[in-house]
């Protein structure tokens, strides 16, 4: 049975699928097993693995499922609206090898050299001051006020952002995210993440984009250009969902909920639910493998998309012990070599933001019934559209002022330094892309 044989295709952009994945993955497991057939945007099909074992075989084997998608590529036309996201970059994400492994240490030594303790202390000043934003009024759509902000404010600050070119990039992200305009929006991120880019070449600071372009790994503008891109994208938008899904599970489920008003909250719980349940991205993890590859009576043409469906491995009914909480063996994060390096700082991200939100207002309720939510279309991601809550008007905090988070500032690596093996021990090396880089 070979992926082309099947002209049924189920979408994975509609409607359907944003309102219940679950159950597109439940009906596609059942008919097809580990490995399904899909169309991931209109024109563009792909094998989706549906098997946690089976994920891990293809995300463990580089050698016969490579990242670089440029023999599919040639496939499609121009303007297919996934080449923004599935297209060829010279960044972490497209790349194997010796290339890879350039690219993420210029990455992973520019985020070794934030001071980890100051960022946090930035990322609760943040929080608080969102919170102060709507805590008056007693209702709020936390996506538009409080998740999709604070990522933003992160980032801005790590990246020595000004807010104008923060704005247009995160609006581009959006853009792409939703395949709308997705051209225009690919562009529009483009130039953001080039002024940028020039504006620190004329005038450098402790910030990662500066230590980036200083590094002895010589990047190239365009490289630069694709491995900042990919770090705002990846970055910006998940820990946005991720905090967002977590407060909608905390707000909605009693085995959470519950415990709210009492003052114990289950964060860490609810996040662990979150990442194995309802990760922030659901279908990813492209490879093309570089022949025909069959497993379990399914062929996977060679150089056409497979992808990982990371809620539906987490969700494997042959896997599922029913113990999620403190459990970490989900792979919303990915696994292989392409692991996500970013997975605690994303975790520590979100905690800070939902423990701060709780605690300034203990008495948050969602505003519509949880099956009222809507969710965001798009193949690639789990997000509400919004997250209405009401709660009682409460005090505006009187702000002082704090200083801006210290960077530390070592020696840039020597080229000696930039070729010896290095680890991910530093909270922020490991902020790269979120989930798989």
């Amino acid at each position: 049975m070979t992926a082309e044989a099947h002209q049924d295709r189920v979408k994975m952009y509609d409607a359907q699928f944003a309102a219940d994945p679950a159950g597109v993955y439940e009906m596609l497991r059942s008919r097809y097993g580990d490995y399904a057939p899909v169309e991931l945007v209109p024109g563009v099909s792909a094998t989706l693995v549906l098997g946690y074992d089976a994920a891990l075989e293809v995300l463990r084997d580089p050698v016969t499922f490579p990242k670089d998608p440029r023999r599919w590529q040639q496939t499609v036309p121009p303007d297919c609206p996934a080449l923004p996201i599935m297209g060829y970059r010279p960044n972490v994400l497209y790349t194997d090898g010796d290339t890879h492994a350039r690219f993420r240490k210029a990455i992973v030594d520019a985020f070794g050299r934030v001071d980890a303790v100051a960022l946090r202390a930035y990322v609760e000043q943040s929080a608080d001051v969102l919170i102060d934003g709507f805590a008056a009024d007693g209702e709020a759509d936390l996506c538009a006020r409080y998740s999709g902000r604070l990522p933003i404010l992160v980032f801005n600050r790590i990246f020595g952002s000004p807010p104008d070119i923060a704005d247009r990039i995160m609006q581009a992200i959006i853009g792409i995210a939703e395949l709308v305009d997705v051209e225009n929006a690919s562009a529009m991120l483009t130039r953001g993440v080039e002024d940028l880019i020039s504006l620190k070449r004329a005038a450098p600071g402790a910030d990662v984009i500066s230590w980036m372009i200083e590094h002895p790994a010589r990047l190239t503008d365009e490289e630069l250009t694709d491995q900042i891109s990919l770090l705002v994208g990846k970055g910006i938008a998940p820990i946005h969902n991720l905090i967002a899904n977590a407060l909608s599970l905390l707000l909605s489920d009693g085995r959470f909920g519950g415990d709210l008003s009492g003052g114990s909250l289950p964060v860490e719980d609810a996040l662990d639910e979150v990442l194995w349940t309802d990760p922030p991205i659901v279908n990813f993890g492209f490879t093309y493998p570089v022949r025909n590859v069959e497993r379990a009576g399914y062929v996977m043409p060679a150089d056409q998309p497979v992808a990982i469906a990371y809620k539906a491995v987490n969700t494997d009914p042959s896997k599922n012990t029913g113990q999620r909480v403190g459990n970490r063996a989900h792979l919303a994060f990915s696994a292989g070599a392409h692991t996500c390096p970013a997975k605690n700082p994303a975790r520590l991200i979100a905690s800070i933001a939902i423990e701060k939100l709780l605690d300034r207002l203990p008495d948050l309720d969602l505003a519509v019934s949880a099956d009222k939510l809507q969710w965001r279309p798009g193949p690639f991601h789990r997000a509400l559209a919004s997250l209405p809550v009401r709660f009682a008007p409460a005090a505006v905090l009187i702000p002082t002022l704090v200083p801006a988070p210290r960077f530390s500032a070592p020696p840039p690596p020597t080229p000696q330094q930039f070729h010896a093996e290095s680890g991910d021990s530093s909270l922020w090396s490991r902020l790269t892309s979120w989930w798989s880089v």
